[in-house]
């Protein structure tokens, strides 16, 4: 069993909750993000680059990830757990996200202005035209989804790949937040070059995406609001994000609307202040939760002399 895994999951997620994300300057994502940016332009094959970024950007991101922190293992074995403690707290995000969060829905109430200043850095949506109630409902629709992309996501990658030590799970980590980045940036209906970028985000987000459906519903006391989110589903243009929103639709019984796209839970209003506050604290919830999963996972796992060992 990984004790050393679950200890870089505890550690990193408690290196978040303690001081939250690094500086733009500091973060590797950041210089990732800064590489994409040298791929989104206009290519005379697009379909061609396109594929060939979706594929090795985030391998290398990977390969480079875990080849520091097996480097620095040959240094002191503890290094090498520091390492990987630094990259999985690089790879996911819970703290600020959350923050951000409910500072629009705070301030939905007394300046608008605001409001609709912070909701354009967490979810990248033009608020002018939004109403209070409309940007509460972006607000508590970004947390949700961002509950599977920031964190159990990555989480899941770092446990799943600990059978072959922590330095592949660390760079299954990296991998795993290189493609949501890729997605992030290029993966827009306009952007032909961004095209397999967005179809491998598909893929890599189907369990994460579901996985964190199930813990919104545990996490919010209405398990079978797992079967009334299967309702909404069909206008959300992602395979996948619709899960975790629509699932906490139903769990606090709250509509949450993209206007002109999409509608969750039709039948019941948009969030006011309490409720929407009340849906962010099921999202933190269900954070922990994730938290939990994985570090549980992480000791399950058998290590790799164990795995060595099996017949």
């Amino acid at each position: 069993m990984s004790a050393l895994g679950a200890l870089v999951v505890v550690a990193a997620v408690g290196l978040d909750a303690a001081v939250g994300e690094p500086p733009n300057r500091l973060h590797p994502v950041a210089w990732f993000g800064r590489i994409v940016a040298l791929a989104d332009r206009d290519w005379s094959n697009p379909a061609v680059v396109g594929a060939a970024v979706a594929v090795g950007l985030p391998l290398a991101a990977a390969a480079a990830v875990a080849g520091v922190v097996l480097a620095v293992g040959y240094v002191h074995p503890w290094l090498s757990v520091a390492a990987a403690v630094l990259a999985v707290f690089a790879t996911t995000s819970r703290r600020m996200l959350l923050a951000l969060a409910r500072d629009v829905v705070a301030a939905t109430d007394r300046d608008l202005a605001r409001a609709r200043e912070d909701l354009l850095g967490l979810a990248g949506r033009d608020a002018g035209g939004l109403s209070p109630a409309q940007m509460r409902s972006a607000a508590v629709e970004s947390a949700a989804e961002n509950l599977a992309d920031g964190l159990v996501a990555p989480l899941g990658a770092f446990a799943v790949a600990l059978p072959f030590g922590i330095a592949a799970g660390a760079g299954a980590a990296a991998w795993v937040k290189a493609v949501n980045t890729l997605d992030s940036m290029l993966g827009y209906p306009g952007k032909r070059h961004g095209t397999a970028s967005a179809r491998l985000d598909d893929l890599v987000m189907w369990i994460p995406a579901r996985a964190s459906a199930g813990l919104l519903a545990f996490a919010g006391g209405r398990p079978r609001s797992v079967l009334a989110a299967r309702e909404w589903l069909a206008g959300v243009p992602s395979p996948n994000s619709g899960w975790p929103m629509g699932v906490l639709a139903a769990a606090v019984d709250v509509r949450l609307e993209k206007s002109g796209v999409y509608v969750l839970n039709p039948d019941a209003p948009l969030p006011p202040t309490p409720v929407a506050e009340r849906a962010l604290a099921v999202v933190d919830r269900a954070g922990w939760l994730a938290v939990a999963t994985a570090a549980a996972l992480a000791l399950a796992v058998p290590t790799p002399a164990e795995v060595l060992a099996l017949p």
